[in-house]
């Protein structure tokens, strides 16, 4: 059987160099639609089974994030459910997957991929439970659908939202808010059932379905970075943006968290809203409050490693949680997982992962349960 590489499949992406043999295979990552970021990577190899397949990504050292090669192994799937890291070496120019497939298809992917489907199917289950809605806010660039899922009752004092995959090749994202959700509706959880009567939850399980399906790493399909859009959100560009600010202001918001993944640390951190010039004692109390609470939960969770408070600049107020910071006055994080191994935790066959950034988006209900209750006082 020949080698063939395909990408004709949700979030698929990249380009075939060459493909002549399996030792000497050459792709080159593909840009996001309409923009310059390229790093995101899936697709399918067919051919190579019980062969030693060298995988050369010859553009890797002009990816948007190279530090990101540092320590990095690719996942592998055969059928697309279990996913684990395979041998990936990065010489400064070329990303090399060495690999011997066990058989004839198998994927290849930055992270573990989180399909549309699986998304859809998200949806439809938690739709089943009374205590949900499912919200169509408005339509995304290409025309699909844009979600928010409401949890709880809306009379209820304390707001709290959560919005994942802004960017869409960070697909963990979109794990930990799967995994927030089946926690937030698990009948025999206590934190649960004591958040529920406390607060109303407003989800956005998934913030680009455009970027996702196309398998973007940073953008939408009309090429925006929805993470730099919160200023003046323009419906043409931006609409995910544009509906999703303007319901939180129709709603109100008393905690904000935006979920992403790092292509660099291997760590899970948050970055504050402490450089606003507005932030407030209070918030800050309540900031760091937040953050210890985490801790305590989550061997995952660290804080010795994260970004400086200085990283932004001028594109402060165009993020999400720094915009929701000083607009809500309200405790606004932005969670980090990697794409690599959590080096505070590692577990080299899988590295980071679904099931643990699902786990993460569980573990992290006690801190906004303590964060709510102090609110109320």
């Amino acid at each position: 059987m020949t080698i063939k590489i395909s990408t004709q499949f949700d979030a698929g992406s990249i380009e075939l160099v060459s493909a002549k043999a399996p030792h000497s295979i050459e792709l080159k990552l593909r840009r996001d639609s309409h923009a310059d970021f390229m790093q995101w990577f899936y697709f399918r190899l067919q051919g190579g089974k019980n062969q030693r397949c060298s995988i050369r990504v010859t553009n890797a050292g002009d990816a948007t994030y190279p530090d990101g090669w540092a320590g990095y192994q690719a996942v592998a799937s055969y059928d697309r459910q279990r996913w684990f890291r395979v041998p990936t070496a990065f010489d400064g120019e070329v990303l090399t997957i060495s690999h011997g497939p066990q058989h004839d298809s198998v994927f290849y992917a930055y992270f573990e991929p989180y399909a549309w489907e699986r998304h859809l199917d998200l949806l439809a289950k938690v739709q089943l439970d009374q205590r949900v809605n499912i919200v169509d806010l408005g339509n995304t660039v290409d025309g699909r659908d844009l979600n928010l899922v409401v949890v709880g009752n809306p009379d209820v004092s304390k707001k709290v939202w959560v919005i994942a995959r802004q960017h869409p090749g960070e697909t963990m994202a979109e794990w930990f808010a799967e995994g927030l959700l089946n926690a937030l509706l698990d009948r025999d959880n206590p934190v649960a059932i004591a958040l529920r009567e406390r607060a109303v939850f407003y989800i956005v399980p998934n913030m680009n379905p455009d970027g996702s399906i196309r398998g973007n790493l940073r953008t939408n399909a009309a090429g925006a970075n929805l993470n730099r859009e919160w200023m003046s959100p323009s419906l043409a560009r931006c609409p995910e943006v544009f509906h999703v600010r303007n319901k939180m202001h129709e709603t109100g918001c008393d905690l904000f968290l935006d979920i992403h993944g790092d292509e660099a640390l291997p760590y899970v951190f948050v970055a504050g809203s402490e450089m606003l010039e507005d932030f407030t004692a209070k918030q800050s109390e309540e900031q760091q409050a937040f953050i210890d609470r985490f801790k305590r939960g989550s061997e995952d969770f660290q804080t010795e490693f994260g970004y400086p408070s200085g990283k932004y600049g001028v594109d402060l107020l165009k993020l999400a949680s720094k915009y929701v910071g000083h607009t809500f006055k309200c405790v606004s994080l932005t969670l980090e997982m990697p794409f690599k191994d959590n080096a505070h935790s590692p577990d080299p066959k899988v590295g980071w992962n679904g099931a643990r950034s699902a786990a993460l988006g569980r573990a992290i209900l006690p801190a906004i349960l303590d964060n709510v209750r102090k609110g109320a006082r």
